[in-house]
């Protein structure tokens, strides 16, 4: 008996710490019920909310080759000068370009983070409007002449 209830206790502590974690991992489903105003705002987040959030759902975007690339400079780039803004206290930005060298764009720090949330969440709201909208694009289809 002692056994048996060793062995349901464990049960239950595996499926509660997996639902845990497998609630927590961003996806495009999860993507598309974040609100961007309330998520991505540094003054009622905090900026390191933000950019964790950021971090979390960019990795999701990059797995899927849905990386943003704004004025040269991609997503991941954008949220490792942000981190490193953060580090140092640092007002601006610089981050890289996709080829490594420092992009022409400076952005303040708190506009910086709420940017790569933005677009790291974007990508994958895009990503499934796209695949419902497509047909709209499609010159001549479904009108009639």
């Amino acid at each position: 008996m002692k056994k048996l209830l060793n062995l349901s206790l464990a049960t239950v502590a595996a499926f509660s710490l997996t639902a845990c974690v497998s609630s927590s991992t961003p996806s495009i489903e999860s993507a598309l019920k974040e609100d961007l105003k309330t998520v991505c705002s540094v003054e009622k987040s905090g900026i390191e909310n933000v950019i964790a959030t950021a971090k979390q759902y960019n990795e999701v975007a990059k797995a899927k080759h849905l990386e943003f690339r704004r004025l040269d400079v991609n997503n991941s780039d954008l949220i490792i000068s942000v981190e490193e803004a953060i580090k140092t206290g640092a007002k601006e930005v610089n981050p890289n370009d996709f080829k490594g060298k420092p992009s022409k764009t400076k952005l303040a720090t708190d506009y910086a983070a709420e940017r790569a949330c933005r677009f790291a969440i974007s990508a994958l709201i895009q990503a499934d409007e796209g695949k419902k909208t497509w047909r709209l694009s499609v010159p001549g289809d479904g009108f009639k002449y």
